[in-house]
C-alpha cells in the first residue's frame, strides 16, 4: 500500500499553490495555479500519495457517496503508474475532474490518517489523475460493444442526468439528453462559477460522450415544448435529473424591493457573459455594496463573483453562529464535521457576520432596496433560531443575493401530465431501484433526494442507470454505488 512509512516521512498536507489575489480577481480563470505535469507538481503528489497507509479498513470509502477506490489510486500514483490510476479512478467515478475541483470531500474528513494528522490530500489527487489522464491522452470514448434496440431518455444535463446517460450508453442503450438551457450541463454549466470550474472542461467530458453515442438536445424544455407523456411514449424509458432548482425566499418586510435576486440567476448570468453570450439588464454588483444573505458554497460563489465584478463591499449574513475550527464532541471521526471554511472567495476579500437575523428590507423611493436591517440571533430550547429584540442594526445595501437553498424540484408539469407522486417534502417519490410511481421513469439526483452534493449526484446518477438497466433488459451488469441504498440490481 503505497509507502508504508510515508505518513511518517511526509506529515502535513501540501496542496497546489493558489494565483495571489489581486491577479486572479482581473479575470475568471480557476483560482489555482496550472501546474499541471510540471516535474514540482508530480513530485508533490507522490509525497502526498504515499502519505496514503495500509489503514486496514478505508473509511475513505465509507466517506465517499461513490465508494471510489481511493487506497488504491493512491499506490497508483505513488507508483507514477498514471494509466492504471486513471482506470481505477474512473471505475467509479464518470467525472472526476468535477468532483475534484467542487466537491467539499467527504473522503477526506473520513481518512484514517486524519484522526492524529492532516488527512491525505485525496480531493486534490483526485484531480490530478482526471487532468494528468485528459493531457496524456488516456481518455477515450468507451463506445458499446453492441446496441440493445433501448432507447432512454435524460432530462436534466447536470452531473446525475449526465452519469446515468453515459452508463446507459455505455451498456447499449440509445441515450438523449434534454436540456432546457441552450448548453449542457446542468448546475455544472450555470450555477458554478469559472473561477471554481472553467467550462472547457465540461466540453471535453461532453465530446467524450458524443463519441460514445449519447445524443443532447440542448434548448428542449419537457414539459413544455413535449410534454412528458409524450416524451414517455416516445422512448422505453426516462431519467428524470432535473435537480432541485426552485430556492427558497426570503419572507421578511420589504423582500419584493427592486435588487433583491436569488443566487442563481446572478450566477447564471455571469457564467452566460463569460461564455460569450449578450445578456441584457445583467443584474451586476459593480459599484454596488453587496449582502449575500447566506453562508454556503453557493453564497461563497456570490461572495468571488461579485468582488470580480468590482463591487464597493461585500457582506455575508448567516443566521447562525460561526462553525468551530476544530470538530465539535458531538461530530467524531469519521462523521463529516460542520466546521469554519474559509474558501478562495472568502480570502479576496469580504465581511462575514454571523447570528445575523435579517429583519426587513428598507426601499428607497423607486422600490429599490436601500438598506437592510438585522438582529442578533437567539436560539430557541426548541431549536428555533430567532431575532433578539432590541439588537437591530442597519446597513447600507444595494444588492440582496438570497443563497439560502433550495426546497425541491419544479415538478408542476411532470405531476400535471404523468400523474407522479410526491414526497412530504416535495422531492418526486422513488422506490429503492430508482424508479417513480410513473411506469418506466426513474428519478436520479436532486429530484430525488433534495439538495446535495456533486458527488452524490453522479452516485445517484450511476445507480439510477442501473436500475433502467434492469428495467429495460431484466437485470444489469453496470456497477452500483455502495453508498446509495440501493438494492443490487442483477439477474
Amino acid at each position: 500500500m503505497a509507502d508504508i512509512r510515508g505518513f511518517l516521512k511526509v506529515r502535513d498536507r501540501e496542496l497546489p499553490p493558489s494565483r495571489p489575489v489581486p491577479v486572479r480577481l482581473m479575470d475568471w480563470r480557476e483560482v489555482e495555479e496550472e501546474l499541471k505535469g510540471t516535474e514540482a507538481n508530480l513530485v508533490r503528489l507522490h509525497h502526498q500519495a504515499g502519505r496514503c497507509m495500509d489503514c486496514g479498513i478505508p473509511f475513505c470509502h465509507q466517506g465517499c457517496p461513490l465508494g471510489n477506490l481511493i487506497p488504491e489510486w493512491n499506490d497508483l500514483v505513488w507508483r507514477d503508474q498514471w494509466a492504471e490510476a486513471s482506470d481505477r479512478l474512473h471505475a467509479t467515478n464518470n467525472f472526476p475532474e468535477f468532483t475534484g475541483r467542487i466537491c467539499p470531500a467527504p473522503c477526506e474528513t473520513s481518512c484514517v490518517l486524519g484522526i492524529n494528522q492532516p488527512a491525505v490530500t485525496i480531493k486534490n489527487i483526485e484531480v490530478s489523475i482526471a487532468d494528468e489522464a485528459f493531457a496524456r491522452g488516456l481518455v477515450t470514448p468507451q463506445v458499446p460493444h453492441y446496441l440493445t434496440g433501448n432507447t432512454v431518455a435524460v432530462v436534466g444535463s447536470g452531473p446525475a442526468g449526465l452519469a446515468a446517460a453515459q452508463q446507459l450508453t455505455r451498456a447499449g442503450h440509445t441515450v438523449a439528453v434534454y436540456e432546457r438551457a441552450d448548453r449542457i450541463g446542468g448546475l455544472l454549466r450555470y450555477g458554478v462559477p469559472d473561477f471554481k470550474l472553467e467550462k472547457h472542461h465540461i466540453d471535453r467530458r461532453i465530446a467524450q460522450m458524443e463519441a460514445e453515442g449519447t445524443r443532447f438536445r440542448p434548448g428542449v424544455e419537457v414539459g413544455k415544448d413535449i410534454t412528458w407523456t409524450e416524451l414517455r411514449a416516445r422512448y422505453d424509458a426516462v431519467v428524470v435529473a432535473i435537480g432541485s432548482t426552485v430556492p427558497r425566499r426570503l419572507t421578511v418586510p420589504g423582500a419584493d424591493l427592486g435588487g433583491v435576486y436569488p443566487a442563481v440567476p446572478f450566477l447564471r448570468q455571469s457564467n452566460q457573459v463569460q461564455a460569450g453570450d449578450d445578456v441584457p439588464d445583467q443584474v451586476l454588483a459593480t459599484g454596488k455594496h453587496v449582502v449575500v444573505i447566506g453562508g454556503g458554497d453557493t453564497g461563497s460563489d456570490c461572495v468571488g463573483t461579485s468582488l470580480r465584478q468590482q463591487a464597493a463591499s461585500v457582506t455575508s449574513l448567516e443566521i447562525g453562529p460561526q462553525p468551530p475550527l476544530d470538530r465539535p464532541g458531538n461530530q467524531p471521526w469519521p462523521t463529516y464535521p460542520m466546521l469554519f471554511k474559509v474558501t478562495s472567495s472568502h480570502e479576496e476579500g469580504g465581511e462575514r457576520t454571523y447570528l445575523a437575523s435579517t429583519v426587513s428590507l428598507v426601499g428607497d423611493d423607486a422600490g429599490q432596496v436601500r438598506a437592510l436591517r438585522f438582529a442578533a440571533t437567539t436560539q430557541l430550547p426548541d431549536g428555533r433560531l430567532v431575532p433578539t429584540e432590541g439588537s437591530e442594526q442597519e446597513i447600507p445595501v444595494d444588492l440582496v443575493l438570497l443563497a439560502m437553498g433550495f426546497i425541491g424540484p419544479e415538478t408542476d408539469s411532470l405531476v400535471e401530465q404523468t400523474g407522479a407522486d410526491l414526497t412530504g417534502q416535495g422531492w418526486i417519490a422513488r422506490g429503492e431501484d430508482y424508479a417513480s410511481s410513473v411506469p418506466g421513469v426513474f428519478v436520479a439526483g436532486d429530484a430525488g433526494r433534495g439538495q446535495s452534493l456533486v458527488v452524490w449526484a453522479i452516485a445517484e446518477g450511476r445507480a439510477a442507470a442501473a436500475g433502467v438497466d434492469a428495467y429495460l433488459r431484466g437485470g444489469t451488469e453496470l456497477p452500483v454505488p455502495v453508498a446509495p441504498s440501493t438494492r443490487a440490481m442483477r439477474p
